[in-house]
């Protein structure tokens, strides 16, 4: 039997066919999904032009075996259809596509004697909070389980908490709650919050855990919890402005999360080599206009962007907090879910990504010609970055996570929360 399921109480879904995941995510297939599809003999009677694949290989080997499905030229999946719809489900049913599609947004995590469930932002449906409770969903979730959710993961080892110290699942998700309540709280801006936690974790890291458990560690941790909240300034506005060097890495940071990577466009491999790195490097300078890398952002001038735009939204602040809780409740962002990160660091991994977004939210505001950031801005900026955010293999690699590890040592990820939360 299955373990059970941790859903997030907070988060509603469900599907209104705006065709986005079919056109940013390439889907790889099974090769039994890819023999159950070919059998399926789609012709240009069902919408398939006559002589366009729909399956095409993984690799650059003659041997590989591996294939994900086609896509149209505009990079759109080859079975999505003019309404945005998927012409596999509308012919054979749900179940007829492959197993990716199916799951999609859901993600489900090992949490012990539990599976936590989450979901990604990049669909609008769930940033927009739209549809049924997930908690109403809970069947279709069991039934999505057993396909997914392999034997022996509740045997899977909790994230190391920092580099060297595994604590039990117990202990590890008595952190993950600590971290949790501070969002919960509703106590002061996301600013003050997204600080607080912040140096909650900051504090877990340096700490030594070899005594520290069990009833200790509820105890301990919400000593640090108050000691937190008493060193964080309860004005953002103190807090100096990022250093040249925080804000590069925090620029390069950006480009990552803001670039279209992922889909299937039709365009030669070293085109898009040079275009990433004119990119990179005008990032990097962070002079002139920040170069429009998807059709959403328009050229802007990259001082614009450091200037404020105004308070948060209510509703703004409302869906980056029910982000990051959800990202927590799910374990969506350390372990065996983000790249075997030890909790700490992708704790800060998380907290940066709110910054970035606010970034990219000021871009395109500024792309509208707008003064102010809009709750709309916010949540299509989170849509762009959670596309990436645990699924792109570039943000497990040496470099992005040593562009964290550098802001963190250096103090700038306080300073880019203040300076971008303004």
């Amino acid at each position: 039997m299955p373990p059970p399921l941790e859903l997030p109480t907070i988060q509603n879904w469900s599907c209104h066919s705006c065709g986005g995941c079919c056109r940013q995510h390439a889907i790889a297939i099974s090769p039994e999904e890819q023999q159950r599809i070919a059998a399926q003999n789609w012709t240009e009677n069902d919408g398939i032009p006559d002589g366009r694949p729909v399956f095409e290989k993984i690799g650059f080997f003659p041997w590989s075996k591996w294939y994900r499905l086609a896509h149209q030229d505009d990079g759109a999946c080859v079975f999505l259809d003019d309404h945005g719809l998927c012409r596999i489900h509308a012919k054979f049913g749900e179940a007829a596509k492959p197993l990716a599609c199916r799951i999609y947004p859901y993600a489900f995590h090992p949490a012990g004697k539990k599976i936590a469930v989450s979901l990604r932002f990049s669909c609008p449906s769930v940033a927009a909070n739209r549809g049924r409770s997930v908690v109403a969903q809970a069947n279709d979730l069991k039934a999505l389980e057993r396909l997914v959710v392999p034997e022996g993961a509740d045997q899977v080892l909790p994230p190391e908490v920092s580099p060297g110290q595994r604590l039990d699942w117990p202990d590890t998700l008595k952190i993950v709650r600590q971290l949790d309540d501070i969002f919960a709280s509703g106590q002061g801006s996301l600013t003050n919050r997204l600080l607080h936690a912040l140096k909650v974790a900051d504090l877990i890291g340096q700490s030594k855990f070899q005594k520290i458990r069990g009833p200790r560690l509820g105890e301990f941790l919400g000593i640090i919890c108050d000691a937190a909240a008493e060193e964080v300034s309860a004005d953002a506005a103190e807090i100096p402005e990022p250093s040249r060097v925080g804000r590069l890495q925090f620029r390069m940071l950006c480009a990552q999360y803001a670039r279209r990577d992922t889909a299937g466009e039709r365009k030669s491999q070293w085109r898009i080599r040079w275009r990433l790195l004119r990119t990179a490097m005008r990032f990097a300078g962070g002079k002139g206009l920040v170069p429009a890398v998807q059709d959403v952002f328009s050229e802007v001038a990259f001082s614009e962007l450091d200037r404020s735009f105004g308070p948060l939204p209510a509703d703004a602040d409302e869906v980056l907090t029910r982000y990051l809780r959800v990202k927590l409740q799910g374990m969506h962002f350390c372990g065996a879910a983000y790249y075997n990160i030890p909790l700490v660091e992708g704790f800060q991994s998380l907290t940066l990504l709110i910054p970035a977004v606010l970034w990219m939210a000021r871009w395109l505001a500024a792309s509208q010609k707008r003064s102010q950031i809009k709750t709309e801005d916010v949540t299509q900026a989170l849509s762009i970055a959670d596309h990436h955010h645990g699924y792109s293999p570039a943000f497990g690699q040496t470099g992005f996570r040593g562009r964290v590890r550098q802001l963190a040592w250096l103090n700038e990820i306080s300073r880019l929360v203040a300076w971008y939360g303004r």
